[in-house]
């Protein structure tokens, strides 16, 4: 519990230290998931009630769920007050919306059977307990309700900045069997809390970075790497920078990463 504590309170700092970077130069690289996952819920009538965004970050999600459940109460919740922060700015926009500081694991039970439908974007692998998180989201919905979650999966590419970070951070932290195993329980939490799984899939779309200078420069100081770095020392992210650099291609940079993508209706 206390590894769990200490892990939220430095990806907590990592986010909020993040946040205006991470607004400027991830989120147009991950809108096409981003729309993807609401797709997934708009596409089918949905019943009355809030939507919820899990894990919003700087809440991307917010527009396009305006716009196509129009009326609707939608709120995002995220663990980073800077995140939150750039959240409302969104909501501010936007009737009925709100973004708050929250557990996104194990959501208040106020939100038990009431919500329309649950999405969230890039943070379930995040989470101390996924597991756990997806079954309180499946709790949330209520009937006809529909679940849409877009996550890195443990492996996104075989080629790619992606994939050269995780190869090197293996290198450095061997990583544990168990620490990916997770993702094999996913679909059993969401039919084993009344839902019906739908869809289950690796979406894939193309993304650019200028160099990988760029995207690991952008990744440490506004991205899945700063929380590494509040965790090491400089000459640590300053080795494996050059490292990186070393067996990275020169110039820009194109690379097709997959995330996974888990719907479900309650």
């Amino acid at each position: 519990m206390q590894d769990d504590t200490e892990r939220l309170a430095r990806l907590a700092r990592a986010w909020s230290e993040a946040a205006a970077g991470y607004e400027d130069y991830f989120v147009p690289r991950f809108a096409p998931w981003v729309e993807l996952a609401v797709d997934m819920v708009t596409e089918h009538p949905v019943p009355e009630g809030p939507v919820l965004v899990p894990c919003c970050g700087t809440f991307p999600e917010l527009d396009l769920l305006a716009a196509r459940l129009p009326g609707r109460e939608i709120v995002g919740i995220d663990l980073s007050e800077g995140m939150v922060a750039l959240a409302r700015e969104r909501t501010a926009a936007v009737p009925f919306a709100d973004a708050v500081v929250g557990d996104a694991q194990t959501l208040d039970a106020r939100w038990s059977g009431r919500c329309a439908a649950v999405v969230s974007v890039f943070g379930l692998q995040q989470i101390p307990d996924p597991v756990a998180a997806v079954g309180s989201w499946v709790d949330a919905l209520r009937p006809g309700g529909r679940l849409s979650i877009v996550f890195w999966p443990d492996a996104t590419e075989s080629d790619g900045p992606f994939a050269l970070i995780a190869a090197l951070l293996r290198e450095r932290f061997p990583a544990r069997e168990e620490d990916s195993a997770w993702e094999d329980d996913l679909a059993a939490a969401v039919t084993g809390r009344g839902a019906t799984l739908e869809r289950d899939e690796l979406p894939a779309f193309p993304m650019v970075h200028s160099s990988a200078a760029a995207y690991f420069d952008a990744s440490a100081a506004s991205g899945p790497l700063r929380a590494l770095a509040l965790s090491q020392d400089e000459d640590f992210m300053g080795d494996l920078r050059a490292e990186y650099l070393s067996r990275a291609p020169e110039g820009e940079w194109r690379h097709d990463p997959h995330a996974r993508l888990i719907t479900a209706r309650r």
